[in-house]
């Protein structure tokens, strides 16, 4: 799904976001969530899943224990279906770090060449943002080879 009106903080003129990187986009995780939330509607789900790792909840509150309590609060409130499925939302990563979650993917044999961190659009990595240079961090101190990352800028050993 594209959301293309969707800006990041650095590109809404007139507003200042202190204190957030320049890539947060306002409500995004509600955003993502409410649209999750339609399509358990629909197939009713009894679950709703999100990756945030423990890394996330020291830059935003939109992944916080009290922002997803309101917001299962929200889906059963707003939804008879939800309700009646008893719809909840698991978090299973939220006590993890990036580097533990990238650690454990590669144990459990995650393709991590289908996965994405990049905050920029586009058919391949930028590299710059802040998405791709956590990503890069993560796998190194993860002792973990990036498929995705550039044999230009593997470091050879």
């Amino acid at each position: 799904m594209r959301l293309p009106d969707l800006k990041e903080a650095q590109d809404i003129r007139g507003r200042s976001f202190r204190g957030l990187p320049p890539t947060y986009i306002p409500m995004r995780n509600g955003i993502f969530y409410f649209f999750a939330a339609s399509y358990a509607e629909e197939v009713r789900a009894a679950v709703v899943a999100g990756g945030h790792n423990k890394d996330d909840l020291r830059i935003f509150r939109d992944v916080s224990p009290a922002f997803f309590s309101a917001l299962q609060e929200a889906f059963q409130s707003g939804s008879k279906i939800l309700e009646a499925e008893g719809t909840t939302i698991v978090r299973p990563l939220e006590r993890m770090t990036k580097v533990q979650v990238v650690r454990k993917a590669a144990e459990i044999g995650v393709p991590l060449r289908l996965t994405w961190s990049c905050h920029r659009d586009g058919l391949h990595h930028c590299w710059k943002c802040a998405g791709c240079l956590g990503r890069t961090a993560a796998f190194k101190r993860a002792g973990v080879d990036d498929p995705l990352l550039p044999h230009s800028m593997r470091k050879i050993t």
